[in-house]
């Protein structure tokens, strides 16, 4: 087991993704279990295949990243919100585009917003 406490706290995006990456690698190579501690919904969203949502000490929330998102009010009630990309989509889906809003990644989204302009 490896715990960290917010690893990217306070770095620049290449530092935030080459910490990520290692931290991936090390989960691949070595068959650690990584537990991530953070705010930040970007890269839980990118990394984590399983998220434990904590309310004062208390679990909330458990489940995959799909099953975690798709409690978007609730998680913004409580302060943490859902990834960027998935608040562009939703709000793309509450304007009438017909797009997929269980997506969590800019790359997802990028495919998503093409195939929109692709059919318009």
């Amino acid at each position: 087991f490896l715990i960290l406490d917010e690893p990217t706290a306070g770095l620049d995006p290449k530092g935030r993704d080459e910490i990520l990456k290692q931290v991936s690698r090390l989960h691949q190579k070595g068959n650690t279990t990584i537990i991530l501690i953070s705010h930040n919904m970007e890269d839980m969203a990118r990394f984590a295949t399983r998220l434990v949502v904590l309310v004062q000490g208390k679990v909330a929330l458990v489940g995959t990243p799909k099953e975690v998102f798709s409690q978007a009010g609730y998680l913004e009630k409580i302060g943490l919100g859902v990834p960027h990309m998935t608040r562009l989509l939703n709000e793309l889906k509450l304007r009438g585009c017909n797009v997929s809003s269980d997506l969590y990644t800019i790359e997802d989204a990028e495919s998503e917003i093409v195939k929109l302009l692709e059919n318009k």
